[in-house]
Formats: structure tokens, C-alpha cells, sequence
């Protein structure tokens, strides 16, 4: 999110619950970044260990004699270390910039023009910093061409790239007019693709395109919260309503072709504040509120706490989308709680339930998973639509004997009740991580996507960092102190039931350079020095089950790995792709068979101090007087044998 130098940032600001640690108050300074970019004390911290650049030499780790005659499953030249302008992929890959920020989704559409941006411009165009994307195929038509729907999640504005009058010094070039423009490139894009002669290209004007933006699409809020007294507001007096969705992160697509869309670091987008003995204000002080990224509330009620106390709390849901269906009414599912959604990746279980998989991506927040009251109706479509109206939330309690526990948030359960302020199934969903606290749920570090494996069953699960933890507060699952390479977990549920309430779970892999013994990073002894990352994020399967992690935070080298899970090769990584300066990478998703992936560039060019005439690079147009522009980019196999 854009901050101005000197500006806080309270996205992860520590806080108190019965069973979070105590944690002491640390300042730190944003990078215009939708999550921090190791600065601060981050950065100290990695100066001490020897992190001075991506493009610095570093030994190998030597592979044991079995593991050099053991075939890797990413049969690609690996991709050098290194940083640049440009991005760059393995000599055996092509990459195409298929969309940007500011390219026409409609027949009306306006050109892109930088110097002159419009809400109205903005609402037909493709949206800023791309982030989840989801791919629903369409039947091939009588011409033989392959065609899809790409889902994307527009999670925020970096104002500082986007406009060419921004200033650093001032705030005069905040006005109504350039929050318009904001909240317009906030939201959600369906896309219609298609791919001929090889190269997949936008179906402009599509009756599948469509726009839904940050404040401006009516909403519906589903679910036990629904209509709840908390998520009244002036505008909605029934609490059943909402215009729009907010700082969209990562998601998932269903068995159902729905589009899940996570609403992650909603307290930015509030001003204003509330007494300390208002009934909402320890809610607020939960989630961050408020945390000023932007100012629409001088303009919009309902981003000013101090007019509209309750309305956050028709954020920071899951927001269930119906793409094959462009005049249908998105739906916020309250029954899977409201935090910072990273993802929300959903299987069909053994008993035909749906059971999604959910991160809160935060320092020391919880893993979370839903599981369907009803079966999945594989022969009736839309028997599925409102399935996730109905079930269980469950928190994770990561114990360090390797067991997992799935704890229920269900009132009148433990700790649940009147007596703790939760009154009703409502509150507890409201205030999910305060329940989650109360529960005993393992506060972790940063939890963001989680996704099972659709070839083994395992759950894996992406914690990017936590340079917070002190040394008395590691536990099995986080097990080093000033985490700020991230790890992996492992979990394979009872039974290979992903219904189950128990599970066992390892670490994959502790992330960071592993030939520097005070990084605490444990790698296959395979990964080569091009090969080690930090900062997961996101993740994403192949159709052969192969695991894929894109970075955020890599020492200014993010991009996409392959990682083996499987074999003597397990716990190796391997470079396939490198974004440009300032950018991270995120949404990694591939077309069923396997041979397209589509990876979305977040903030190009970004940096503390980048600006439209001053960015860190021009990606992806690279012409004067453009800024750099978010983009979604495709990749594919010259040669089908080598994907």
C-alpha cells in the first residue's frame, strides 16, 4: 500500500489477546509494498547475514552423490540470481505480457492515458496491482480455439506510480477526483482470453468482461452474520448490503468455476477514529483500524470510522463471484470468517463436502479452514452457489509433537460466549481472530496462501516472515527468532481426510540462503545458489502436482520457484522466473493441461521513493513518460516436452 515517507505502518501492528504473545511496539517504514519489503530493522537483520544483493556470488550446496543422479521434476535451465528492468524466465519458457493496468476490457472502453486518469476511465479499464488470478475454461468453440476466463484480483493503488502529479512533500494532489481513481482500480476483473496461433490474447469487448470495483458493485453479505446489528451502517440500516470490495489479495476457484476472492488489508483504507470505550473499539485495534492508506473518507461516510464506526465490518471477507454469469451479484460469505484473507483454495473432501483453506496475513496470526455443512452436487451447478453459506470454521493449533488440531469457532463452545462478549455465531465471526485467540489457535508467521496438493492430498501452508518473534516466543512451528526468510509447512490430514479435526505436520523447508549458517534456512542439499528464496507467498500446482512458489520480499530478487515435494529430491528449489525492479509476483495459476501459467506483476518499479517521473523501472511499455504498469504475464514451454 502507498505510504509517504515517515508515515506508520499498522498493518502488523502487534497486539494483545489471551493467547498471543506480548510483543513490544515496532515502527515500521512501508515500501509502497502490499506487504513490508524487509525494511527497518528487517533490513539490518539481513545485513547481518550476509544479504548485500541478488546479483552476488555465493557457493553452491554440494549435492550428496544420490541426489546428482536423481532427475529433478523441473526439467528447465534454472534461471541466474540476479536483478533488472526487465523480467526473465528459463531459456526453455516464453513470456508475454498479456494485460495491464489501464487496457481496455470493453468496446467502449477509453485508451489508457496516464496524464489524465478518471474513476470513469478507470471502472472500464483493467485495474491496478493484479494479484490473484483464476483461470475457468470455456468450451471450445467450432473454430478449435481454446478459450478462458481469467479472475483477478485488483488488491490496491500504488498513488505514487500512478499519478503524475504526486508529490511526496504535499498531500494537495490528494483530492476527490484521485481517490475516485483509486478506489475504481481497486476490486476484481473477469476477463475473457483466447489462444491462437500459439499466444493467448484479450477478448476485448467479451460479454464476459466485466469490471468490480472497489466502491461501486453492490454486494451482498450471505451467511450467518448476515443482517447482524454490527453490520448496519446508515447506507445499509439491514446489514445485508455492500458497494463494493476492497483490497482484494489472493483467492481461490471452486469446483463449482466460482471465484473466491480474499479481502486482506482492509483497515487501510479507513481514516477517522472512535473512543476508546465505543463499543467497536477493541474490534478495530484487532484488525489494524484505521490504517490510512488512503482518504476516501473525506469523501465517503463509510470510510470514516468517526461516522460510520461499523462499517469495517463489512469487511474483510470472502467475496464469492460467479464469472460465467456477468450480471450476477457478488456475494461476501460470512461463515468463513472475516481477517486478512490471503487465500481461500477450496477441495472437494471424500465425503463430498467443501472444505476451503485459509491464511490471515499477519505476524502471529492463524490458519483457518471451513468445512460445508452440505455435499457438493457435482450434477447440478447451481445446488452449489450459496454451499458456502453453511458450515464449520475451524482455526489450527500446530502442537510440537507434529500433531494439528482443528479447533471450531462455533459459539457457545468454550470460551465462546456471552461471557466473553460473543453473543452470537454473528460476533464470533466478526471478531474471528479474537475467537481464534481465545481457542488457543497457534499464532504464526504471516500465513498466506494454503493449498492442498491435487495428487498427494497434503496441505501446504506459506508463512512469509515474522521479524517480530522474539527468541523466548519460537515454537515448533516457527522455529526461528526474526523470521525474515519465511517457511513452508506441511500437513497431511487424518485419514487423508481433509474433514478431519486432526493432522500431522512438518516444515518443507526454512527459507534462506543455506550456506549462511545464521539464516537458520534448511534446504535439500540440491538447491543451488540460484535455487534458495525467501519470502513465500503464493502457490500454485501444476497438473502433474508439481508445487510452484511465487516471493514477496526475496532481497529484491522475487520471482517463481519450482519445489520438489516428493522423493530424495524433496525440499529443493529451482528458479524459473524473475520479475522486474520493485516488483513481486504473485497469482500463480495454470490452464488445466498444464501448458499456460499465468503469473500476475504487482507494483513494477516501486520503491521507497519512486515516483511517476522517477520509477525503478518502465516495465512493462518502457517509454518515456509512461509509468510502469501492473501486469498480468503468461508463460509457455517452447517446447511442450520441456513444461
Amino acid at each position: 500500500m502507498p505510504h509517504k515517507p515517515g508515515e506508520l505502518d499498522t498493518t502488523h501492528a502487534p497486539r494483545l489477546s489471551a493467547h498471543s504473545p506480548v510483543i513490544s511496539s515496532v515502527i515500521e517504514m512501508r515500501l509502497n509494498r502490499r506487504q513490508f519489503l524487509l525494511a527497518g530493522a528487517t533490513v539490518s537483520m539481513a545485513a547481518s547475514l550476509g544479504l548485500s544483493g541478488c546479483d552476488r556470488e555465493q557457493p553452491a550446496a554440494v549435492p550428496s552423490e544420490p541426489l546428482q543422479n536423481t532427475p529433478s521434476r523441473f526439467p528447465f535451465t534454472e534461471l541466474k540470481r540476479a536483478t533488472g528492468g526487465d523480467h526473465a524466465v528459463a531459456a526453455e519458457y516464453r513470456a508475454d505480457v498479456l494485460i495491464r493496468w489501464g487496457d481496455p476490457l470493453f468496446a467502449d472502453s477509453p485508451p489508457f492515458d496516464p496524464h489524465n486518469l478518471t474513476a470513469e476511465s478507470q471502472a472500464r479499464q483493467f485495474g491496478y496491482n493484479n494479484d490473484f488470478l483464476g483461470f475457468v475454461p470455456l468450451p471450445t468453440g467450432a473454430d478449435g480455439v481454446e478459450r478462458g476466463l481469467l479472475c483477478v484480483n485488483h488488491e490496491s493503488a500504488s498513488s505514487n506510480l500512478m499519478f503524475a502529479d504526486f508529490s511526496w512533500i504535499t498531500s494537495g494532489w490528494i483530492t476527490e477526483q484521485t481517490c475516485g481513481v483509486e478506489m475504481a482500480a481497486h476490486g476484481g476483473s473477469v476477463v475473457e482470453i483466447a489462444r491462437v496461433d500459439g499466444v493467448w490474447r484479450v477478448v476485448t469487448g467479451s460479454a464476459f468482461n466485466r469490471r468490480i470495483l472497489g466502491h461501486g458493485t453492490p454486494m451482498q453479505l450471505t451467511g450467518p452474520a448476515t443482517g447482524h446489528e454490527r453490520l448496519r451502517t446508515a447506507v445499509d440500516p439491514t446489514g445485508t448490503q455492500v458497494n463494493g470490495m476492497i483490497n482484494n489479495c489472493a483467492g481461490g476457484i471452486t469446483a463449482w468455476q466460482t471465484w473466491l476472492s480474499g479481502e486482506e488489508n482492509f483497515n487501510g483504507s479507513f481514516i477517522g477514529e472512535v473512543p476508546d470505550d465505543h463499543p467497536e473499539a477493541r474490534n478495530h485495534g484487532l484488525y489494524g483500524l484505521p490504517g490510512t492508506f488512503y482518504q476516501w473518507g473525506q469523501w465517503i461516510a463509510d470510510f470514516d470510522l468517526s461516522r460510520e464506526p461499523r462499517s469495517p465490518n463489512r469487511y474483510g471477507w470472502i467475496v464469492e463471484i460467479d464469472p460465467l454469469n456477468p450480471a450476477s451479484v457478488p456475494k461476501k460469505r460470512t461463515a468463513l470468517g472475516r481477517f486478512k484473507h490471503e487465500g481461500a483454495e477450496s477441495v472437494v473432501a471424500k465425503n463430498g463436502r467443501i472444505v476451503v483453506y485459509m491464511g490471515d496475513d499477519q505476524k502471529f496470526e492463524h490458519v483457518y479452514k471451513f468445512v460445508s455443512r452440505d455435499v457438493f452436487n457435482s450434477a447440478d451447478r447451481n445446488a452449489n452457489l450459496d454451499i458456502l453459506d453453511h458450515g464449520t470454521l475451524y482455526a489450527a493449533r500446530f502442537d510440537a509433537d507434529g500433531r494439528v488440531y482443528w479447533l471450531p469457532l462455533v459459539h457457545g463452545e468454550g470460551p465462546l460466549t456471552s461471557a466473553n462478549d460473543f453473543n452470537d455465531q454473528g460476533d464470533v465471526l466478526i471478531e474471528t481472530r479474537r475467537a481464534a485467540d481465545l481457542l488457543g489457535a497457534t499464532p504464526m508467521d504471516r500465513p498466506e496462501d494454503v493449498q492442498a496438493s491435487p495428487t498427494t492430498g497434503k496441505v501446504y501452508v506459506v508463512l512469509t516472515n515474522n521479524d517480530e518473534r522474539e527468541s523466548d516466543q519460537i515454537d515448533a512451528a516457527n522455529p526461528r527468532a526474526a523470521n525474515v526468510f519465511g517457511h513452508i509447512i506441511e500437513i497431511a490430514e487424518d485419514g487423508d481426510d481433509h474433514t478431519a479435526t486432526q493432522g500431522r505436520w512438518e516444515i518443507l523447508v526454512r527459507c534462506g540462503d543455506p550456506t549462511n549458517d545464521d539464516a537458520g534456512a534448511v534446504w535439500n542439499a540440491a538447491t543451488t545458489s540460484d535455487g534458495w528464496f525467501g519470502s513465500p507467498d503464493n502457490i500454485a500446482f501444476d497438473s502433474t502436482g508439481r508445487m510452484w512458489i511465487a516471493t514477496d520480499g526475496n532481497d529484491g530478487c522475487d520471482g517463481l520457484w519450482g519445489v520438489e515435494t516428493e522423493g530424495p529430491l524433496r525440499g529443493t528449489g529451482k528458479a524459473l522466473y524473475r520479475a522486474p525492479d520493485g516488483a513481486e509476483v504473485c497469482g500463480p495459476c495454470f490452464t488445466p493441461d498444464g501448458l499456460s501459467l499465468f503469473l500476475a506483476i504487482q507494483h513494477p518499479g516501486d520503491a521507497m521513493t519512486a515516483t511517476f517521473d522517477d520509477p525503478e523501472t518502465r516495465w512493462p511499455d518502457f517509454v518515456d513518460g509512461k509509468p510502469p504498469r501492473p501486469s498480468v504475464v503468461v508463460l509457455q514451454p517452447l517446447n511442450k516436452g520441456q513444461a
